[in-house]
Formats: structure tokens, C-alpha cells, sequence
């Protein structure tokens, strides 16, 4: 991967400009759909872009150059890199990127409700002053962006740092990316899951979810979790209203199973483990 992650380096410089095809609006519906995007970006665009890019950094790679030249068959193996690197350095962790992109979204969002697009807009990071009707922000570079009549696009993002960042073609959809907030880190103590999830649902539920494993009957249910018949079935009952478990009869016994938000919990108390280390 570290070699992969290399023959992007060039395209994507620490400062300044980089391409503003790597980054095609139809990221907001997914990774799949932002490299089909990709994948068809025009040869003269390619050119452009490149080019510009070719100024201001060293050489480029042979197959760069080719995209550079108005090969759009090098996209493919462009797509398939930035595929690879998304699982191996973004989606293990996408999770905790997407909660602090939805946090710092409900934050907007209750700023725009409280008190209309002005509240929204002096709500934002400090790289970023509203004084009406002129959005300044602090910038590597000193640039307009003039909206004419269009809306403005605000992207929170995870790995955005210190200042915004938007389009460098000023025809493109008006997009401002700008940094979610990064708290302090602060020591973690050291908790296992089943704590962690035992403050939430209780230690007896939580070691029912925990061990429930791929399906278990109430009499094993009651075995694993260390309680008695009653007590498992009436803890099976409760994390089945709550939508934690599914219960399917099977004879005379019934089958527990993890819901998909079943699993979900447990993985998230699992996170906090992986968190403290």
C-alpha cells in the first residue's frame, strides 16, 4: 500500500493547488459513484488540470504524463489506486470520521434553525468570519469566489486542516470545504468492552449481547451469561423490544440473534477499546 499511496503523492501536493477532478461532486453519494465520475472525466479537463498542476510541482510519473496527454485510459488505474487506498487507510476507521462529520452537521443544523442562514454561517470554524453579506475566510492564497446568484455548498470534513478549501475553477459548483473540530486528545482509560457496554444496557444484558455469539437458545443463553433460565429470557425479552435481538422459534427452543443494531453496539463498544490503546 505504501508504495500505491506514493504514486499519488504527486497528484495530491502537502500545499497548494491539486486538481479539482479528483474530486468530482458525485462524492457526497458515495465512493463508489465518485470514482465511476472520475473514471470519465474529459481528456481536455485531464490536460488542463495536469497541467496546471505541472507548474508549480516536480516531474511527474510517466503515467501521469499520459493522463496529462489526454489518456483517459490511464483513469482506470487512477480509480483502482484510490479504491485501494480508501479501504486500507479511510473505511477501517469511517466510522469515527462519519460521527464527527454528523456531529459538527447537527451543530449547523441547530444554528440554522435557531436563527436563519446568518446563525448558520457565524457558527462556522474560526478560519471563517461571516460579516454580511461576505463569507472571509483564511486561505493559503488570496482568491474571490463570487456566488452570482448561486448557492453555496459547506462540506464539514474530517480530514481538512487549519484552513478551507474550494474549487479552483470558479465555474464549478461553489463548494467550501472546511474542518470539523478535533478535540483535544485526552488520556483514555482503559476499558473493555463489556464494561464500556455494561454502563449502557446493564452488565447482565451487556454479557447476554456479548455472548450471544451467532445464535444461541435461552438455555445456552443462560449457560454463557452465567444467570438463570428466568433471568435470560427475561433480559432476551427487553433487548428484543429495544430491537438488539431477533427471536425465531425453532420446535420447542427458540434462537436468539444479534440484530444488525445489535451488532452495531457491540462494535462500537468494541471501539473504545481500540480507542484506549
Amino acid at each position: 500500500m505504501n508504495g500505491e499511496a506514493r504514486l499519488l503523492a504527486p497528484l495530491v501536493p502537502t500545499r497548494g493547488y491539486f486538481p479539482d477532478f479528483l474530486t468530482p461532486a458525485e462524492g457526497l453519494l458515495g465512493m463508489t459513484d465518485a470514482l465511476a465520475a472520475l473514471r470519465e472525466t474529459p481528456a481536455g479537463r485531464l490536460h488542463e488540470e495536469l497541467t496546471r498542476l505541472a507548474t508549480a510541482s516536480r516531474p511527474f510519473p510517466s503515467w501521469i504524463r499520459e493522463m496529462a496527454e489526454g489518456d483517459t485510459r490511464v483513469l482506470g488505474r487512477l480509480a483502482g489506486i484510490l479504491q485501494r487506498y480508501y479501504e486500507a487507510a479511510v473505511a477501517p476507521y469511517w466510522a469515527r470520521v462519519q460521527g464527527r462529520i454528523e456531529a459538527d452537521r447537527a451543530a449547523r443544523g441547530r444554528a440554522l434553525l435557531d436563527g436563519g442562514a446568518d446563525r448558520l454561517l457565524a457558527s462556522l470554524p474560526a478560519m471563517m468570519h461571516w460579516r454580511s453579506p461576505v463569507l472571509e475566510c483564511d486561505y493559503p492564497v488570496d482568491r474571490d469566489l463570487h456566488l452570482n446568484g448561486r448557492g453555496l455548498l459547506l462540506l464539514p470534513s474530517y480530514f481538512c486542516r487549519r484552513t478551507p478549501v474550494t474549487f479552483h475553477n470558479p465555474e464549478l459548483t461553489p463548494v467550501l470545504v472546511y474542518p470539523v473540530e478535533h478535540p483535544a486528545s485526552r488520556p483514555t482509560p482503559q476499558v473493555t468492552p463489556e464494561r464500556s457496554l455494561g454502563r449502557l444496557v446493564g452488565q447482565t444484558r451487556s454479557a447476554i449481547l456479548q455472548r450471544i455469539g451467532v445464535g444461541c437458545t435461552t438455555s445456552e443463553l443462560a449457560r454463557r451469561a452465567d444467570v438463570s433460565l428466568a433471568s435470560a429470557s427475561q433480559h432476551a425479552t427487553v433487548l428484543r423490544d429495544a430491537g438488539l435481538l431477533l427471536t425465531l422459534r425453532q420446535g420447542n427452543a427458540v434462537l436468539h440473534t444479534l440484530t444488525p443494531l445489535g451488532a452495531a453496539l457491540l462494535r462500537g463498544a468494541r471501539s473504545v477499546e481500540e480507542a484506549a490503546y
